[in-house]
């Protein structure tokens, strides 16, 4: 059943309790997140299991990798105990009923996960694990129907930060779960990419109705290059987050957004998203400049 939007969301939406811009269309909490150990900002973890089913995709369609069927998940565990190292690669690989298990687990190690893992100048993992249940045939919406909304953390940071609960998929721009998220993730994309912190958390959080943010918090873990306050001082200098100022900023009324339903929304290099842009650096090194003159 497809309606309107319901006229109590319509009217703190359409017009905002505190400005005429575009009022939040959801409360909730949103994160975003930069990291400088891999060159698209991204976790290293979650680069690497997007990569393993992109790879294991590319060769199901080519014909190249027998049995294959189209559903697929990835999981990888790196262990920052010393010096970084990948510890465990889990594959779960749907395939034809009638297959040989054997040469299709040789297969994946050496044509997805070790091709993989040894283009990002990593040894072979100290454990690989590929469908251990030792069967998936039963896959797609007849395996496990209703998916929208669940596996969340897939499309953001792998658990490598905190997700604010939020689904993206199936909401339009308005709902600050998915423009809020997009809108932090620029913001501390930026932050790292203009080297004023190694690592970067930014957190927003609205209120339905309100145009403007609740909060900003933003979290260096230790890496910032000024004090935090300075950070933030720039980062509301600098960005407009309310809804409307998001939907501006990052495009968002353009046609975008498909793509994002497999291999995340963020880091992905193959796609000209414009909150994986960097254009705020310049802007954003001035501005903390200026602040930690005052």
């Amino acid at each position: 059943l497809v309606h309107t939007q319901s006229a109590d969301i319509a009217q703190g939406v359409d017009t905002s309790s505190d400005t005429q811009a575009i009022g939040a269309g959801d409360q909730g909490i949103m994160f975003g997140y930069a990291t400088n150990e891999t060159e698209n900002l991204m976790p290293l973890a979650i680069e690497l299991a997007h990569a393993l089913v992109r790879k294991a995709s590319v060769l199901r369609k080519s014909g190249e990798f027998k049995w294959a069927r189209p559903d697929m998940k990835s999981q990888v565990t790196v262990d920052y105990t010393t010096e970084t190292q990948i510890d465990t690669v889990l594959m779960s690989i749907q395939h034809d009923d009638d297959f040989d298990e054997q040469a299709f687990k040789a297969y994946v190690k050496k044509h997805i996960i070790d091709a993989v893992i040894c283009d990002y100048g990593f040894t072979t993992p100290k454990r690989i694990l590929i469908n251990p249940t030792g069967r998936f045939v039963i896959g797609g919406p007849h395996g496990d129907a209703g998916l929208t909304g669940r596996k969340i953390i897939v499309d953001t940071y792998g658990g490598a930060a905190r997700h604010g609960g939020g689904a993206f998929s199936g909401k339009d721009c308005t709902k600050v779960d998915r423009s809020g998220a997009y809108a932090a993730r620029f913001v501390a994309k930026n932050i790292v990419a203009a080297k004023l912190a190694e690592r970067c958390e930014i957190q927003l959080s609205y209120a339905i109705g309100v145009s403007e943010p609740i909060s900003i918090a933003v979290d260096t873990f230790g890496t910032g290059k000024v004090e935090e306050s300075v950070l933030l001082q720039a980062i509301r200098q600098n960005f407009d987050l309310t809804p409307a100022g998001i939907i501006d900023m990052l495009e968002l009324r353009q046609p975008m957004y498909k793509e994002t339903a497999a291999y995340g929304h963020f880091g992905r290099s193959d796609l000209d998203l414009p909150w994986e842009r960097t254009s705020k650096v310049s802007a954003l090194q001035q501005a903390v400049l200026a602040g930690v003159a005052q």
